[in-house]
């Protein structure tokens, strides 16, 4: 009996409809809604097309948005004085700096620049800290997606064996610590792909959550019957039947993981879609952080 499958679009969907509720509440009692601002920094296609899908979700939410434009030439002062513009600019509540930019060595000084209080994407020293001591923050989306998926499917995490594959700033360490906090209370292991037998830890596993960034890093023999596995990974390989020249695959061996798994996420329609919900759900808790709890 196959794995369910559980399905990151539709959950987004319904999140995104509970967001776009609160944002109509909130106009009406407010005459307001809320702002996010992304910045892009040259003309990268994938970043361009993540961007496009930001701005159209947040159309659909009716939240506003607005995208910065600057060119791949452009110098670390110039991208600095426009975060330290939006910043002060009262109708942005988040603010969004694409990554990775041209210039990877600025990219600290760029996320350092943005106020805490829009640092929508959850990567600012001040949210990380208080992510870690269990304080009010905001939380990177792909990680704070994850949970919500597990949540949203009913799974019990709470004395859970948990295994995390992926030391990412980004997905692998926060999620470590989201998913061990009072309140979720998972036993949690962090691997990566310089792990000493990667399968003893991840066959003992009651959820394996894969960001390693590289396909088929989880195979079925690396799995326990009746596990739950969330795959993050988002990889291109060559695929002459498609018209791209490539398709999109996850960092799990979708198939034969999924004739053991008891739930698994798809790729794409996983992770991916619930990660930019999340990012409209920070947006929103920012406006109402900023314009007070009646807002």
């Amino acid at each position: 009996m196959g794995a369910r499958i559980l399905d990151g679009k539709r959950m987004a969907a319904d999140l995104r409809a509970e967001i776009a509720a609160a944002v109509a509440a909130m106009k009406a009692a407010t005459g307001r809604v809320p702002g996010l601002a992304v910045v892009l920094v040259g003309d990268d296609p994938a970043s361009r097309s993540y961007v496009a899908g930001k701005g159209k979700a947040c159309a659909a939410a009716g939240i506003y948005s607005r995208e910065i434009d600057l060119p791949a030439s452009a110098r670390r002062d110039e991208i600095l004085a426009t975060v330290r513009a939006l910043n002060a600019d009262d109708a942005i509540d988040g603010i969004l700096v694409q990554l990775p930019l041209p210039d990877p060595s600025i990219e600290r000084d760029v996320v350092e620049a943005i106020d805490p209080a829009k640092d929508v994407d959850g990567f600012h020293p001040t949210n990380v800290g208080r992510m870690v001591q269990g304080l009010p923050a905001f939380v990177p989306c792909t990680p704070v997606g994850v949970v919500e998926i597990l949540r949203r499917a009913g799974v019990a995490l709470a004395g859970a064996s948990v295994v995390v594959i992926g030391r990412s700033q980004l997905v692998g360490r926060p999620l470590s610590i989201l998913l061990s906090q009072k309140g979720v209370d998972a036993t949690v292991t962090l691997c990566h792909t310089r792990t000493k037998d990667l399968a003893r830890f991840t066959r003992g596993a009651d959820v394996v959550v894969v960001a390693a960034g590289r396909p088929r890093t989880l195979t079925a023999d690396m799995v326990k019957p009746g596990a739950v596995v969330i795959d993050v990974g988002v990889n291109r390989v060559p695929d002459a039947a498609k018209a791209a020249g490539h398709r999109l695959v996850g960092d799990v061996d979708f198939d034969a993981v999924a004739a053991i798994a008891s739930a698994i996420t798809p790729v794409p329609g996983g992770v991916g879609p619930m990660t930019i919900a999340m990012l409209l759900k920070n947006t929103l808790e920012a406006a109402r952080r900023r314009r007070g709890a009646g807002a």
